[in-house]
């Protein structure tokens, strides 16, 4: 790691620092954990530019904070994509996920009484940020399965090609840096 890109996200500014992905490709890792303003002030963004919805939904675990405080100023309800089942799930559901600031594949799973909240109701999924767009997928991919109706994406930043997408909603592109 080396160096830092500064940017303005929600009206805040940052230097995010820049992470190697590998050999040909470094990122600027932007991590809301511990960021109170940019969370609550990105999040007030968001809703200003998200459809009605009546629950958020976010992948564990860089997302959790924003989703909570989209949920907190919002519609008041949310959920999260578990990483992995927990005791308290009845009969979990799971979708099989690959990013790019995740060395492996993962599985995302949502407990039986999570999905029922969402069937027939309005979705939005949120992120800190989409790159690839592979967590994305695997969110739609549960919703689905729990016959939720997913009415917009959200993310603070869009890393890379994302930027370009015409179906998500985000505050701010984010640049990749080839080696």
């Amino acid at each position: 790691m080396s160096g830092v890109y500064k940017m303005t996200i929600a009206g805040c500014e940052r230097e995010l620092p820049l992470c190697e992905v590998d050999e040909h490709l470094d990122i600027a890792a932007f991590i809301m954990f511990g960021d109170v303003e940019i969370t609550e002030k990105a999040a007030t963004e968001l809703l200003k530019v998200s459809p009605e919805h009546d629950i958020v939904i976010t992948a564990e675990a860089k997302g959790i904070p924003l989703c909570y405080e989209m949920a907190r100023q919002g519609c008041g309800k949310y959920i999260i994509a578990r990483k992995g089942v927990k005791v308290y799930m009845p009969d979990p559901i799971s979708v099989n996920v690959k990013s790019i600031t995740t060395l492996s594949q993962q599985t995302l799973f949502l407990g039986s009484d999570d999905a029922e909240r969402m069937k027939g109701k309005r979705v939005l999924i949120v992120d800190d940020v989409i790159s690839t767009g592979e967590s994305l997928r695997a969110l739609e991919a549960l919703v689905e399965k729990s016959g939720g109706n997913i009415v917009g994406k959200a993310a603070v930043l869009a890393e890379g090609d994302a930027a370009d997408r015409d179906d998500i909603i985000f505050l701010e592109k984010l640049p990749v840096f080839p080696k």
